[in-house]
């Protein structure tokens, strides 16, 4: 009866969240009622003790990423930059390559630290005007942008600034830099193996001769390439973000040292924090600080007048995403605590393999939740433990762990309930009946991508 309460909390979730409602207020329910049917009286102590806890731990963490990505995205669309590299993109590369052309844009823009969900907003009129002039049907294009948008340049790629690549470096002490060697092999798999299927997808479709389409919905305006940036200067702050987070990463531990102790007269006590935990964060708070910083410096102008309504627009997102994913680990961490969860916990652990054990076992709540960054959290608040003393007992360095989890996080998340994949296809006015198929076809190369980069690394031993 206890793994039924469990699956029951799981099944709840997963329902509310592909019916559109919100994580944040049914989170909690879910958990809630869970806890309700194992010890009606210890529903007060595990809201205020493990969910509001576990809650208000993660947006301690990760509320200030969430807000300055999500504000270096919105500059970087007021500015023009994002229109300027997408359009620079197709005149270098050429229209004849479209599929190569959105899924290099898409990667640029999000390795760069702009948001999954503004890169679709950013890219998509611009890609609806390639596809119509290659004449390649429209219903292929959003497997493009999940390919560069959702996958490598999400969680496998080192240095990342996405979100699903820093939570894992709290609670392993890693950095975003984790299995630098291991991410790239896996973005390249991706990589590859995602063009090669889009290509063969346009191809099949131009021997049958289908075109772009007809009677579409939700076409673009012809979009207007004058007076836009220089896309030097478009992708400067990019190209700023990604290395000052790599140097940034460096410096911070030489500044600190081991542990950064803050003093002042007003405190009982100095307030102490380890500075592996918070190594990462800092350094994507910083890169993404001094982005944002040029952006304005070089674009102010054209920002100004839309920055004050842009911002709040960008923060209300921010918080959004942040509480959602706040209240699914908070799900987790009770979750962790039943006695139902024990028999699931037994069951992962049955795989002998830990690499595979994490895999497989965040790969399947990415894909309960429908979101990659809301499944590794309740993986981690309920099995990180476990997941750590698995990797030690088998001398797996925790950067690798770190990398497996990420990459795994962002393999089974794109199913049909995921906010992204919902998103894009509205805003493309494509049906899943029409694209998911292709959606579907990256989401199962992003997952064979994990269990490649394990293998990769059994057989040399690469980090």
């Amino acid at each position: 009866m206890s793994f039924v309460v469990v699956v029951a909390a799981l099944a709840f979730l997963m329902l509310a969240a592909y019916r559109g409602y919100s994580v944040i207020l049914f989170a909690p329910m879910a958990a809630l009622g869970a806890v309700a049917f194992t010890d009606p009286s210890a529903v007060g102590p595990a809201f205020s003790g493990l969910f509001m806890e576990k809650m208000v731990g993660f947006v301690k963490l990760y509320f200030p990423v969430f807000v300055l990505g999500a504000v270096f995205g919105k500059v970087i669309e007021l500015s023009a930059y994002s229109r300027s590299i997408v359009a620079a993109a197709i005149r270098y590369i050429g229209s004849s390559r479209a599929n190569a052309v959105i899924v290099a844009v898409c990667a640029l823009l999000t390795y760069g630290g702009v948001s999954l969900f503004v890169v679709v907003f950013a890219v998509y009129p611009f890609a609806a005007e390639l596809y119509r002039q290659s004449n390649i049907p429209k219903r292929l294009m959003p497997g493009a942008i999940a390919l560069g948008a959702f996958s490598f340049t999400m969680d496998s790629l080192p240095g990342t600034p996405q979100i699903q690549n820093i939570i894992p470096t709290t609670l392993f002490k890693t950095t975003a830099w984790a299995a630098p060697v291991l991410g790239v092999v896996g973005s390249l798999f991706i990589l590859v193996v995602g063009l090669a299927y889009l290509e063969w997808r346009r191809r099949d479709a131009l021997k049958r001769g289908e075109g772009y389409g007809t009677s579409l919905l939700n076409e673009p305006e012809p979009v207007r390439t004058a007076h836009l940036p220089n896309p030097l200067l478009a992708i400067a702050p990019l190209v700023l973000v990604g290395v000052s987070n790599f140097a940034l990463t460096r410096m911070i531990p030489l500044w600190y040292g081991t542990q950064s102790s803050l003093t002042l007269p007003g405190l009982a006590k100095p307030v102490t924090i380890p500075t592996a935990s918070v190594t990462a964060i800092w350094a994507v708070e910083g890169a993404l600080l001094l982005g944002i910083g040029l952006v304005l410096l070089t674009a102010f102008a054209a920002v100004r007048e839309r920055f004050a309504e842009g911002t709040k627009i960008a923060v209300g997102g921010a918080l959004l995403a942040a509480m959602n994913t706040a209240s699914e680990y908070g799900f987790g961490g009770v979750i962790a605590a039943l006695p139902g969860f024990m028999v699931v916990g037994d069951t992962l652990n049955s795989i002998p393999n830990p690499l595979v054990n994490v895999a497989v076992s965040v790969s399947a709540l990415a894909g309960i939740t429908g979101s990659a960054s809301g499944g590794m959290s309740i993986a981690l608040a309920a099995m990180g433990d476990t997941f750590i003393q698995g990797a030690q007992v088998a001398n797996i360095p925790l950067d690798v762990l770190h990398r497996v989890v990420s990459m795994a996080s962002g393999g089974m998340d794109t199913l049909p309930h995921n906010g992204a994949v919902i998103t894009l296809l509205a805003v493309t006015g494509l049906t899943h009946r029409e694209s998911y198929r292709d959606i579907f076809a990256v989401t199962l190369i992003k997952t064979l991508a994990v269990f490649f980069v394990i293998l990769v690394f059994y057989v040399t031993g690469l980090i």
